[in-house]
């Protein structure tokens, strides 16, 4: 085997995306035959000691891919803090593994989680160059005006300063005095479609994500989870659906 960046080792082995991998190197947390290893560093899983934490990292990992109907008051993480008894996505999969959400959907946010131990396939859906689509419906307490919808296709300032990429939204119905509005977007800041209902007074009672790249979330019910089918984990890597004749 020949010598590859750790980054993308760790990421095999089932600690996370590129990045989070990134992030344990700089920490200091990887070691490479006992020296602290350096973001940028090659090597061998086959001839080279490689440590997180003073662990041996483990043979590299059956990859698995799990569709998970994420609740609402469940945390999108595999750990937790320190007397954090939150409960997390990790908690409602019963499936072996270092699974870890791909993404993030916030604490009360409800919908499609993707989890999985493939840290190419994470880092194609998370890295901001792929622009891969997250799909949600949006229950708000009040109807949207035309401006309001405009404004937020055309993209807000958020109270950071940052300007939010162009998104697609659309009305769906009317439910009480409020709105199911349907919003499909590449970007994807902590908490975005809050912060932008906020600055577009567009009080949020509900989000669902109901799709992740072609992953969709279907008939999961809440807490209920699957395995993908060969023919979804194709179509993420791919970025598009296969065709119909290669479906079985």
């Amino acid at each position: 085997m020949t010598a590859e960046r750790l980054q993308k080792i760790l990421a095999q082995a089932g600690y996370g995306s590129r990045r989070a991998c990134e992030d344990f190197i700089v920490a200091g947390r990887v070691r490479v035959n006992g020296r602290i290893a350096e973001l940028g560093q090659k090597a061998d899983p086959a001839t080279d000691t490689i440590t997180v934490d003073g662990e041996p990292i483990p043979a590299t990992e059956t990859l698995i891919y799990v569709a998970l109907h994420k609740p609402r008051n469940v945390l999108s993480a595999v750990a937790k803090e320190r007397g954090d008894n939150r409960p997390t996505v990790r908690d409602l999969v019963d499936a072996p593994g270092h699974l870890y959400p791909v993404g993030r959907l916030d604490f009360e946010s409800e919908g499609l989680v993707l989890m999985t131990n493939d840290g190419d396939l994470a880092n194609r859906l998370t890295h901001p160059r792929y622009g891969h689509e997250k799909e949600y419906r949006v229950l708000l307490a009040k109807r949207p005006d035309q401006e309001q919808l405009e404004a937020w296709r055309r993209g807000v300032v958020l109270e950071d300063g940052h300007r939010t990429a162009p998104v697609d939204v659309r009305y769906e119905s009317s439910q009480g005095k409020g709105a199911w509005v349907r919003v499909v977007m590449r970007e994807g800041r902590k908490r975005q479609i809050r912060e932008t209902c906020q600055q577009l007074a567009l009080p949020v009672v509900r989000i669902i994500r109901t799709r992740i790249g072609t992953l969709r979330l279907g008939s999961l019910k809440p807490r209920q989870w699957r395995y993908l089918t060969m023919t979804e984990v194709n179509e993420l890597k791919s970025g598009e659906p296969l065709k119909k004749k290669n479906r079985r």
